[in-house]
């Protein structure tokens, strides 16, 4: 068991069941009554935010997470096929547990998956990821001054916004926490 003095951003914790992780805390030292902490907190099942206020002192489940590296293989229906690096070990994770990253997995990639009491509650990709332009209509020549964007899509079948220089087969950095274009490589 953990108390508010261990609350820390990042720091995970069961509730009614959930796993929650602090986005952010602050501990609070009002002039009359007693001290507090107002948190918000993510679920790390389904994404919702939660803002919660615990007393000082109150005392929480602390869960342990675990962050593996482990190699996308292919998707099934519902489900992502991942391998361990270091077991081999595989895992089919739940599309709705690997969130955003199914926009830009592709196979053969590494990504790192959250384990919580053995079980996976989540999926974290690299900061970048380096993925080809499959499609995009050409553009237009001497139209440059206003900074203008086409969409453009990638191998992993997302579309993104892309400067109109950006052509098909170039090989684009894509920014995983905007999941937008950076530049091209």
């Amino acid at each position: 068991m953990a108390d508010t003095t261990d609350f820390r951003n990042g720091f995970c914790m069961l509730i009614d069941g959930d796993i929650f992780s602090i986005v952010e805390f602050q501990h609070v030292k009002p002039g009359k009554g007693s001290a507090f902490v107002r948190t918000k907190m993510k679920n790390m099942h389904n994404g919702a935010v939660l803002d919660r206020t615990f007393r000082s002192g109150d005392k929480v489940e602390e869960v342990r997470l675990e962050k593996r590296e482990m190699q996308f293989l292919y998707s099934e229906g519902d489900l992502f096929h991942f391998m361990d690096l270091d077991t081999y070990e595989q895992m089919g994770i739940n599309t709705d547990l690997v969130g955003e990253a199914t926009k830009l997995l592709k196979d053969g990639e590494n990504a790192f998956v959250l384990i919580a009491r053995e079980k996976a509650i989540g999926v974290d990709l690299p900061n970048f990821v380096y993925l080809e332009v499959i499609h995009t209509e050409p553009g237009l020549k001497g139209d440059t001054a206003t900074g203008a964007t086409k969409a453009a899509t990638l191998e992993t079948g997302f579309d993104v916004q892309v400067p109109l220089f950006v052509n098909q087969g170039d090989k684009l950095k894509i920014d995983t926490r905007s999941v937008e274009y950076v530049e091209r490589v």
